[in-house]
């Protein structure tokens, strides 16, 4: 068995899908649901995005439909169509069904009419937003998309968590062999990055999370408690306060909150909790929002694709600071994990296995693990 440098084995891609979606069709989701949820987790693992992969298989998706804080089965209604935009409702189902379905229909306008807007309300959680945009350029378009979430960012001068870490995405054809892929939480960490340390037993980098009286917190277990509890919040881009311009993140954080809920009048901060007035766990009802751009209906698909791929090889190629062996541009390290990865599996430490074969176990799976 082949393990990586975590001394974690690698579970084989065709073997994690077939449990994953299994596991999905056992918690109630219709065949092809389940296909596109894995499809959608296992993608984030073969970019080496851990925090949005299979960690987040159970707590984020199979223990909220055990808690009937989520609904297997998504039942979209579109509220309100015009040839280039859509309102739709998920009615708090899979927000990946909702979102595949609201990136179709946006790039199927963008290429009748050029540019082209979709709005999800009463969603769940996404998915790696970066998910979506591949969707447009793999269709030679322009994505762009976010999410708010649940409150863990705290404005500029401010300890209360109000605003989710909120990802602004962008997502560009290129004539590379990858595209241009902006993916990233508008807080210094994410909530997800927290959740995998804790899995791991690793801490948060200092500076990363503060309390309501200003201390620095790292110990991963106690910052996902007091960010439910409200007695924590995450430190938007930039950091504290001023002085490293922390309130450029606050502000694209707040970008995304709006667009998210104003544009389909949906819930926003405080009222995305996951909490009712007594406490009690209700489903989530986030928003979410995809643009899509065909830059034919511009210079061209051809012209923009040269263009977008001679700026990224000059970034690449422009002097490096001491010591450091190359440059990167968005997208690129995802695509070399991709390239190391896909011979391989999806490495899986030992939370994980224990949380698989939880889930095996109490569905009663007929399915054999390679680590056991």
């Amino acid at each position: 068995m082949l393990y990586d440098d975590q001394n974690r084995p690698y579970f084989p891609w065709e073997q994690a899908e077939k449990f994953m979606r299994a596991a999905f069709e056992a918690y109630g989701l219709p065949a092809e649901d389940a296909k596109l949820c894995t499809d959608v987790l296992l993608e984030s693992d073969r970019r080496g995005i851990e925090s949005h992969g299979c960690n987040r298989f159970k707590p984020i998706y199979l223990d909220r439909i055990d808690a009937g804080i989520l609904n297997p089965i998504t039942n979209i209604e579109i509220v309100k169509e015009t040839p280039t935009t859509a309102v739709l409702d998920a009615n708090d189902g899979m927000g990946m069904v909702a979102s595949d379905l609201a990136m179709r229909m946006a790039i199927e306008k963008a290429g009748k009419f050029g540019m082209a807007g979709v709005a999800v309300r009463n969603s769940s959680h996404y998915g790696i937003a970066g998910y979506w945009t591949s969707m447009a350029t793999d269709a030679g378009m322009i994505g762009i998309t976010g999410t708010n979430a649940r409150p863990s960012i705290a404005p500029t001068f401010g300890v209360e968590n109000m605003l989710g870490t909120n990802p602004l995405t962008f997502g560009m054809p290129t004539d590379e062999k990858f595209p241009f892929a902006l993916d990233c939480a508008t807080s210094i960490i994410q909530r997800g990055k927290i959740e995998y340390w804790a899995h791991q037993g690793e801490p948060t980098p200092a500076g990363a999370v503060i309390s309501r009286d200003g201390r620095t917190l790292t110990d991963s277990e106690e910052i996902l408690k007091l960010l439910v509890s409200g007695d924590a919040a995450l430190a938007p881009l930039g950091g504290e306060g001023e002085r490293t311009a922390g309130y450029k993140g606050y502000g694209y954080a707040v970008v995304v909150e709006i667009l998210s809920a104003a544009l389909q009048a949906g819930s926003f901060m405080k009222a995305l909790t996951g909490l009712d007035a007594d406490g009690k766990r209700r489903p989530y009802h986030l928003g979410h929002f995809f643009f899509v751009v065909d830059p034919e209906a511009f210079c061209g698909l051809e012209v923009f694709k040269k263009t977008a791929g001679d700026i990224l090889r000059e970034l690449r190629n422009s002097d490096r600071a001491p010591g450091q062996d190359r440059i990167y541009t968005a997208g690129e390290k995802e695509w070399l994990v991709w390239q190391e990865r896909k011979d391989k599996g999806v490495p899986i430490g030992e939370p994980l296995q224990r949380e698989f074969e939880e889930v095996r176990d109490k569905k009663n799976l007929d399915f054999s693990f390679p680590w056991e």
